[in-house]
């Protein structure tokens, strides 16, 4: 349950959270949150990651099809502890956001500005989190299995 409820969180914040950019923003348009800290620019991001490979945008809806298909499958068919459900729920989920705003719009929404960092948006947010937390589940994993070697 924690797969799905992660996995539709993400999509619906995502989706409300672009819909708003999209309705109060011009391109571009940028507004102060946190002065020096943080702002929201709406940006159109036609690559990947940090707007690297423009203009293959088929490539990266596929690669997220891909992705979401294999977490889908993954936590369908094993015993995903909690928080592997949850941190698979959040790529799958952050991928499927970016996925819609490419199928609908040739590009991904995104707004989140630090200003020291490439503009992102809570989709990207989510995969980050999610593989970070994964990433540990994987190594404390490792370790256990070294120690009981």
């Amino acid at each position: 349950m924690r797969f799905w409820g992660s996995f539709l969180l993400v999509v619906i914040l995502d989706r409300i959270t672009k819909a708003w950019v999209l309705a109060s923003f011009l391109l571009g348009e940028s507004r102060i949150i946190v002065e020096g800290g943080l702002y929201l620019t709406y940006v159109q991001n036609r690559g990947a990651a940090f707007g690297l490979m423009p203009g293959k945008s088929w490539l990266f809806f596929i690669s997220a099809l891909l992705v979401i298909m294999a977490l889908v499958i993954y936590n369908w068919r094993s015993k995903a502890s909690p928080l592997e459900a949850l941190s698979t729920g959040l790529i799958a989920g952050g991928a499927l956001g970016n996925l819609i705003d490419r199928y609908f719009y040739g590009f991904v929404i995104d707004f989140i500005d630090l200003g020291w960092w490439p503009v992102f948006n809570l989709a990207d947010s989510a995969i980050v989190c999610g593989g970070v937390l994964l990433l540990i589940l994987v190594l404390l994993d490792g370790k256990r299995e070294e120690r009981n070697a």
